[in-house]
């Protein structure tokens, strides 16, 4: 007796997923525009939460201006003494985004981001500030040209990438 409820309890939500799945294709088929608006509406939604994590990274990184010291080469997060790369991997992962260390490193995850122009918030970004073209500095674009890093000389500090020292020293961003 119970197998039979079971058996036509399966049935019926078998039939109930085959009816909505029709039911949703056909809405498609007759109604073409509003497939369209509900893929704009998940993009939209994406977007946005795109945007929150960007601005979660901006605030997390802010957050340590004043606390981090720079040590080249150390990623000693207990006592706050970080080198670029170690910074923007503690500001990831604090919201939940795993990324290797290092900026060579670093400037391998996610997609290329060739022109500052096309920078996001929250987007990695790559310079050389030794060796020309050689990929040695990383911090998180913020917006409007600036960007946030722990530097040998301020700590973590918010800079123009498109005036004085930074300007010319742009490699490439990373969009994770």
């Amino acid at each position: 007796m119970q197998a039979m409820k079971k058996n036509r309890l399966s049935k019926s939500l078998v039939g109930i997923s085959l009816s909505l799945s029709l039911l949703t294709s056909g809405t498609m088929l007759l109604n073409p525009h509003a497939a369209q608006a509900a893929t704009a509406d998940t993009t939209a939604a994406a977007t946005a939460i795109s945007t929150s994590k960007a601005n979660s990274l901006i605030n997390t990184a802010e957050s340590y201006i004043g606390k981090v010291r720079y040590g080249f080469g150390v990623r000693d997060t207990k006592r706050l003494i970080l080198d670029c790369s170690a910074f923007t991997q503690l500001v990831f992962s604090k919201n939940g985004i795993t990324i290797p260390w290092g900026s060579k490193a670093q400037a391998q995850v996610g997609t290329a981001v060739k022109s500052k122009s096309s920078l996001r918030k929250g987007d990695l970004v790559m310079f050389s500030v030794s060796k020309p073209g050689q990929i040695n500095h990383v911090g998180i674009y913020i917006g409007n040209g600036q960007f946030i890093s722990n530097t040998t000389s301020s700590g973590v500090v918010i800079r123009d990438m498109n005036t004085g020292y930074w300007k010319d020293r742009f490699i490439t961003g990373r969009r994770l």
